[in-house]
């Protein structure tokens, strides 16, 4: 008697109660597993070749690929009439081992994905975080790379960065500084804010809008006050905060105006600036 096509599928193979059925399905499980496991790679390098520099991407993608892959094999594997039971406990425990190992491991790798993705800091950036200032150099999967003002390089871990409050000073294009600019009594307070406003004005990089502002602040000791708000761009800030008060200072002192000196009056008790002047002639012998 002729033997159809479904017969023959499910004809033992020799190999416990493995059918070719059981053959077929395991190939065709783990076929789709591979399509899916490329697409997935594919769209996660696109997705991040903007965020990350192309190793770090190429890493990420590969991860997730072979995630897909072993994904599609256990789910696949029981077609072989494999007892995933034993396999399942042995992996929960060893799971549990692993994880409690690495915790920080997989604590820096969940806040380096969500770093990624929310992209408060991007290369290059001026940041304060954790207590470090200075200049982002990198940005891995595990940590983050910060060039410190005077040439130091220290790693973060990204669980740091993450749960820390960031400061970034070049997110904004613009950023403001302050000077207190400080002037005798005697001078005139309000050329003093025309000749301060005229040098601001004419540097290059002194934004016009938000426009600058200077103003009397408040009474000194031995001076009076004057503040100035200054925005520039944050990239250009420090240059035109180290430039612009210099120029200011030049500025004041070419009109006459100075910054003043502190100074005490010493008044004498009745009687007693007389005696002082006595001793001193006498070559300090009363």
């Amino acid at each position: 008697m002729a033997l159809n096509v479904t017969e023959i599928l499910e004809i033992p193979l020799g190999i416990g109660e493995i059918t070719l059925v059981n053959i077929l399905y395991f190939t065709v499980i783990l076929t789709v597993g591979v399509i899916i496991a490329k697409i997935a790679a594919i769209n996660v390098r696109r997705i991040l070749a903007e965020r990350l520099p192309k190793n770090e991407s190429e890493l990420f993608a590969k991860l997730v690929y072979y995630i897909i892959i072993i994904w599609a094999f256990v789910i696949a594997l029981p077609q072989l009439k494999f007892d995933l039971s034993g396999l399942l406990v042995a992996g929960g425990v060893a799971g549990l081992v692993i994880g409690f190992a690495s915790q920080s491991v997989v604590s820096n790798l969940i806040s380096g994905l969500f770093l990624m993705f929310e992209r408060p800091i991007k290369l290059g950036d001026n940041i304060n975080v954790a207590d470090v200032t200075g200049s982002v150099e990198d940005i891995r999967i595990l940590s983050t790379v910060v060039k410190m003002y005077d040439g130091i390089y220290v790693r973060i871990p990204n669980e740091k960065v993450f749960t820390s409050n960031i400061t970034n000073y070049v997110h904004n294009a613009a950023r403001r500084f302050t000077y207190e600019i400080r002037i005798r009594y005697e001078d005139d307070a309000d050329a003093a804010i025309r000749i301060a406003r005229e040098v601001i004005e004419k540097h290059p990089f002194a934004l016009k809008n938000p426009a600058p502002s200077v103003f009397v602040d408040n009474f000194g000791e031995h001076s009076v006050n004057l503040t100035a708000y200054i925005w520039a761009p944050a990239r250009n800030w420090w240059d035109v905060r180290t430039d612009l008060l210099w120029k200011i200072k030049q500025a004041l002192e070419e009109n006459g105006i100075e910054i003043p000196i502190p100074q005490r009056t010493v008044r004498f008790v009745d009687g007693l600036e007389g005696k002082n002047r006595a001793v001193e002639m006498n070559g300090g012998e009363e």
